[in-house]
């Protein structure tokens, strides 16, 4: 599947900001694995490591668009997140390619790694991945809610149980949405109890105050510590199966704080995602947190905020700046193919690890 990139024909693109060497702290370009190449999260991260990393890539499906952005001899297929062995095989790829950063792009991955971290460390392998309970949080929507209530400004949510919604205190027309899952999916607006009557009444969904104001996403870098040095918003002014595709990147600090207040908050690590979106008087509201590097990472990096890049010569150990400013742009991204020789669709050099039905797959493509 063609991923979007960015499209500036109509302007020049702004200066670049401040990037690192990556190369410095090893004497050599680091080795950096990106799994779910497939997706526009790990196109945007490998596209932006290109020509500053030994980059490699692996992805569940041998026909990944991120795949065909490196040599051969470093595609990978593996296992999905949700497969028990999946960070054990991930593992033993890191091992046997001396991988220097992984970096996870899909969302069932971070939990698996995050448990795994003691022995990616021994073997020499820094992981892009926040701290488990972090990551926990932000992966159910209702967890995100209670931790960060008295932090910030969130929309009133309850969980949908047998009592059906009917006393909701945030009225309808109301939200209603899975406690996990992304790109929108099971997502509706109800416009009062009868309307619940088709959805689970076991917890399972949440219910919460509509939003009608604008949508934005910032995208925050932050060190070792958890200290934020870039925080940028941009408008979602049109999205495609919850991929921005049009957007503007902005100058507002109010956004920028909300998203750090929630990072601190959190505990959160690295490169990841805060989605916000305005109430009826205009006030900003934290929507959720995708806790790993964000599908419209290539408009952060176009503003001047090469997100990718600080991340992995942070996890090498470079300091970051203490703040990297940003400039505001707009940009459309249209849909970009990656042409091939033929025969090369499907070939992978490395599908030890992601099991019978893939590796022949892999073989037959």
């Amino acid at each position: 599947m063609p991923l979007p990139s960015s499209a500036t024909e109509s302007a020049p693109p702004p200066a670049p900001g401040p990037v690192p060497d990556l190369a410095a702290a090893l004497g050599r370009p680091p080795r950096v694995l990106v799994t779910g190449a497939g997706g526009p999260s790990g196109v945007g991260f490998l596209r932006a490591l290109a020509g500053a990393a030994e980059s490699y890539a692996a992805d569940v499906d041998p026909n990944g668009t991120g795949l065909y952005l490196v040599p051969r001899a470093r595609r990978m297929l593996v296992p999905p997140g949700a497969h028990p062995g999946f960070a054990d095989a991930l593992l033993r790829l890191c091992r046997r390619h001396a991988i220097d950063v992984l970096v996870p792009t899909v969302d069932a991955e971070l939990l698996p790694l995050a448990g795994l971290l003691p022995e990616f460390t021994a073997a020499g392998v820094r992981v892009l991945v926040p701290p488990a309970e972090a990551v926990a949080d932000c992966l159910d929507k209702w967890r995100l809610a209670r931790a960060c209530a008295g932090a910030v400004r969130l929309p009133v949510t309850r969980t949908l149980g047998p009592a059906g919604g009917a006393d909701f205190p945030g009225g309808f027309p109301a939200v209603a949405k899975p406690r996990t899952g992304s790109g929108s999916r099971g997502v509706r607006t109800v416009d009062g109890p009868a309307a619940l009557a088709r959805l689970p009444r076991d917890h399972s969904y949440l219910l919460q105050e509509l939003l009608p104001g604008t949508e934005y996403s910032v995208d925050v870098l932050t060190d070792g510590t958890g200290r934020v040095a870039a925080a940028v918003p941009r408008a979602r002014d049109r999205t495609d199966s919850g991929i921005v595709i049009a957007g503007r990147v902005l100058d507002a600090p109010g956004l920028s704080r909300l998203a750090g207040d929630t990072v601190r908050t959190l505990g959160l690590r690295g490169v990841l995602n805060v989605q916000v979106r305005e109430d009826r008087h205009g006030e900003p509201a934290l929507l959720e947190v995708n806790p790993r590097p964000p599908g419209g990472l290539s408009l952060t990096r176009a503003a001047g905020v090469d997100m990718a890049r600080w991340a992995v010569a942070g996890l090498l150990g470079t300091g970051l700046p203490e703040r990297i400013a940003h400039r505001e742009v707009a940009v459309v991204r249209h849909w970009e193919d990656v042409v091939l020789r033929p025969g090369e669709l499907g070939d992978i050099a490395d599908t030890a690890e992601a099991g019978p039905a893939r590796a022949a797959e892999a073989v037959a493509a």
